[in-house]
This record gives C-alpha cells, structure tokens and sequence, in this order.
C-alpha cells in the first residue's frame, strides 16, 4: 500500500515538474516576442515625437518614414518566429508599400504635371516590386516541390536497383565454365603432369673444307 502510494506521488510530482517546464519554455518564446514588439513600438513612438518637430511635407514624409519602418519591422518578426513562404512573400510586398508611401510623400514637394508624374511612377515602382516579390515567391515554391519529387523519384530507382539481381549473378549458375584444351587442368586428378618435349633443334649447317 505505501509502495504504490510512494510511485503515485512520483508520478505527480514528474508530471507537474514536465508541464512547469513547459510552460516555461513556451512562456520564454513568448515574452521573447513581446520584447521585440514592444521594442517596435518604442521605436515607432520616439520617431513620431521627432517627426512633431517637422513641419509641411517634411513632417508627411517623415511620418510616412515611421510607419513603414515599423510595418517592415513587424513583418520581420514573423519571419524570424516563422520562416515560410507567405510570411516571406508579405514581408517583400510590405517593404514595397512602404518605399511606396514614402515616395509619395515626396512627391508632395512638387506640383502640378509634376507631382502627378512623381505619384505615377512611384506607383509604378510599387507594383513592379510588388509582381518581383509574388515571382520569386512562386519560384521558390516550385523549386523547393520539385527538388522533393526528385529526391523521392531517385530514392525508388535506388530501391529498385537494389532489389534487381544482374544479369551475370543469374547465368553464373547456369553451366560452369569449361577448361580450355590441351591445360593441365583436363588430366585427371592423382597423374602427374606429362614432361614437356624438348624442341627439336635445327640442323646445323656443314661448312666445306677446300
């Protein structure tokens, strides 16, 4: 009775001592992430106080300025807590609505046929960015599902090849090989060998005497 009570307790006392780790690690990833955030907006907030300093299109572009570097920060950070392929994609078209918004802040400094063409061709950057970002994210998907259709296509050849007897392993069986005529191996066992016969010499020519 006081045996079993004894590994009960153990058990308990295991299972809370694995969930207190547990939530320690998860509660560390998440206060990690909390830092960083906070961090951001720290940062974001002391770029704003600056920009109240600023006046006319310079406080629009500063501001624009701010609030694109903290977009392109959070989107950072999932990337960093998540490396997948969309967090990466919505990190690049992040990047290019900012630099877009800040190019339009500036093109608040023109006017007129001006400003209109400034506004078009920021514009027109944004969305080349924008179709760069979704290219490269459809290659890297197809890149990325190709090399496995490869590496599992090779890996079932190389099991095939594995299974498959060649061809010389089956007929090697098949009859053995014959010896050749004339060797020693073709004398029957316990004879000796035949000596071999001495070549005949010859002749040697007579040389006349006068």
């Amino acid at each position: 009775m006081n045996a079993t009570f004894t590994a009960i307790a153990a058990a308990v006392t295991l299972s809370f001592s694995a969930g207190a780790h547990a939530q320690s690690g998860g509660s560390s990833g998440s206060s990690g992430q909390q830092s960083q955030k906070q961090q951001i907006e720290e940062q974001h907030k002391a770029a704003m106080e600056k920009c109240d300093g600023m006046q006319d299109n310079a406080q629009k572009i500063c501001k624009a300025e701010a609030d694109g570097q903290k977009k392109v920060a959070e989107a950072q950070q999932k990337v960093t807590g998540r490396d997948t392929p969309k967090n990466r994609l919505e990190l690049a078209e992040t990047k290019a609505k900012a630099q877009y918004e800040v190019a339009k802040a500036r093109c608040g400094d023109q006017v007129g046929d001006a400003k209109k063409t400034c506004e078009k061709e920021a514009k027109a950057s944004q969305d080349l960015a924008l179709a760069q970002a979704k290219k490269e994210s459809q290659a890297g998907a197809s890149s990325s599902g190709g090399s496995g259709s490869s590496g599992s296509g090779s890996s079932g050849s190389a099991s095939s090849g594995a299974g498959s007897t060649p061809a010389g392993q089956q007929q090697s069986g098949a009859a053995p090989a014959q010896p050749a005529q004339g060797s020693q191996a073709s004398q029957p066992a316990g004879q000796p060998a035949q000596p071999q016969q001495p070549q005949a010499q010859p002749p040697q020519p007579q040389t006349q005497t006068q």
